[in-house]
């Protein structure tokens, strides 16, 4: 995932934790190796290679993360787009340099999800350097993969940590929640909240994460889709939801929505945590019975 990642459970002993823990750590490994667009063997990079010629056929788990991506994009009004990973090839966040509209103009022709065909379990890009990525719900879906095979070993207690992604198993063994802390995004090492959490997902999306500063502007790795700039309103936003491949998507949307974040985030009744580019606080907590979701500055 090319990130910590940690997996946190109660177990009877420790042979029956690390095994446990292994089923949730193949589970992240099998979905890394079959939807990363860093190896040439996964089915992202097989759809990616046949842009602008051939249909790829997909199995059934791909197909539906491609129909979660579809309604992703309808709800965002097409900001949540797979497509738009091609913008990284106009920024160059490890040189600091912003990208001019010249650049920009040679990529944003490639965005756009609306284009891709789709026909009995097959898809195609239709211009030849058109590229899907699941970057923006991958890891999240791997979080949720995990926790479930966790909870199919018999786990009870514990949870899968996915570079800050969480899914949550059950509360502690003496029924406590676990205090899950939120990363101040404008401090490495700081912590803005504290949320605790005894089931679900928690995930977080932040302007921290991928970023440079240059003539006193902060530039992140979060792009619009229409204009691929970097997104500016929102310095992190953080959701608790039943899964995390739902928290996730949310907070990013949330991002890319910028002004109308917080009408968005209301409309999902999930709880959240957002801090706006002036450090100011905005949080709504949807509390039920099976989820202490209070956040405590």
């Amino acid at each position: 995932m090319g990130s910590q990642c940690e997996v946190v459970l109660d177990a009877a002993d420790e042979p029956r934790g690390r095994a446990s823990a292994q089923l949730a750590i193949d589970e992240v490994q099998r979905i890394e190796r079959k939807y990363s667009r860093y190896r040439a063997d996964s089915i992202v990079s097989q759809i990616n290679a046949a842009a602008g010629r051939d249909f790829v056929d997909c199995d059934d788990e791909t197909d539906s993360l491609l129909d979660f991506a579809d309604s992703l994009f309808k709800t965002s009004r097409g900001l949540f787009d797979i497509t738009s990973g091609v913008l990284r090839r106009a920024w160059d966040f490890k040189q600091e340099l912003v990208p001019t509209p010249e650049m920009l103009a040679e990529v944003l022709p490639l965005v756009g999800w609306s284009r891709v065909e789709r026909k009995d379990g097959a898809l195609r890009l239709p211009e030849p350097g058109m590229e899907i990525d699941f970057g923006g719900f991958g890891k999240e879906y791997a979080a949720d993969r995990a926790a479930t095979a966790l909870g199919k070993s018999g786990v009870r207690h514990g949870y899968v940590n996915l570079a800050g992604d969480l899914g949550i198993i059950g509360p502690k063994p003496d029924g406590r929640p676990w205090v899950i802390g939120i990363q101040d995004p404008r401090k490495k090492d700081g912590i803005c909240a504290s949320i605790p959490v005894a089931n679900g997902a928690l995930a977080t999306s932040g302007d921290y994460e991928r970023f440079f500063e240059k003539d006193g502007k902060r530039y992140c790795h979060v792009l619009d889709p229409r204009s691929g700039r970097s997104v500016t309103h929102w310095r992190s936003v953080s959701v608790l939801a039943p899964l995390a491949i739902v928290a996730g998507s949310c907070t990013t949307i949330a991002m890319l929505m910028q002004d109308d974040a917080l009408a968005f985030l209301e409309t999902t009744g999930l709880s959240y945590l957002a801090i706006d580019h002036r450090g100011e606080i905005h949080q709504m907590d949807y509390s039920d019975t099976n989820q202490h979701q209070q956040a405590e500055r």
